[in-house]
């Protein structure tokens, strides 16, 4: 059976989709900064979970992954989940470095980690992550977010480039969902086309398991975005898109 590491599973569909994983029967090691949410789901999983308390930003963090990998008697995936995000008009730029913290700088020490653990013991590996449909364009209302999204679709295509230049055979799935109905969402505002968790959730597991290099959730979605990366940028910077 496949072992799996999740990073960001404390809650939302990283949470999700470490239950699903579990019961299918994988071997799921979970880390999130939350241990108390994480010894949770553990206690329900306890014959195939393992868990890491681990914060991406701090620079032990790979450390604690490989440690991880360890209590989970390997890895042959790596799903990223880990993310956060703020609908940031006034442009405050505390929530701005916090962003490129975690999204930037926390999954560029993660998604090495990964690919170099593969690379390192000649494993054909998977590595999955979610990122956003807000990476498609430069949001005025979230600049750190769609810009650190943009970051992150161009990293993975990136290293898939570089696994095949080097004949490593890791593979990689984008996950690009739209709005889901997460602790990340502002719970003031109202957001168009707000997807389930679950439902989101149980579409990202059907891609890893095919190994879908690319998948918008959902087909409307894959639509708009679709049109936004037709739009020019004279015309884009005109769209009043708060949310």
């Amino acid at each position: 059976m496949k072992h799996i590491i999740i990073m960001g599973a404390s809650s939302g569909m990283g949470r999700i989709c470490a239950e699903i994983f579990a019961q299918k029967g994988y071997h799921v090691g979970i880390a999130a900064r939350r241990e108390d949410n994480l010894q949770e789901i553990q206690t329900k999983y306890p014959n195939n979970i393992v868990y890491q308390q681990i914060d991406i930003t701090k620079d032990d963090a790979d450390k604690q992954f490989l440690s991880l990998i360890e209590k989970n008697g390997g890895m042959d995936i790596y799903f990223h989940a880990s993310g956060i995000g703020f609908h940031n008009e006034d442009l405050d730029y505390n929530k701005e470095i916090s962003t490129i913290e975690v999204n930037g700088l926390g999954f560029t020490r993660m998604i090495t980690t990964a690919f170099n653990y593969f690379k390192a013991n000649h494993i054909k590996g998977h590595i999955a992550c979610i990122t956003s449909i807000a990476g498609t364009k430069g949001l005025g209302a979230a600049p750190s977010y769609s810009s650190t999204k943009r970051f992150q679709n161009t990293y993975i295509q990136s290293l898939e480039q570089l696994s095949y230049m080097h004949r490593l055979g890791i593979t990689f799935t984008d996950i690009r969902p739209g709005f889901v109905k997460t602790e990340l969402l502002d719970s003031k505002k109202s957001y168009p086309l707000l997807m389930d968790a679950d439902y989101v959730s149980k579409k990202i597991i059907r891609a890893i398991e095919n190994q879908r290099r690319i998948k918008v959730v959902n087909n409307l979605y894959a639509v708009i975005t679709f049109f936004w990366r037709l739009i020019p940028n004279w015309l884009w910077k005109h769209l009043p898109i708060k949310n």
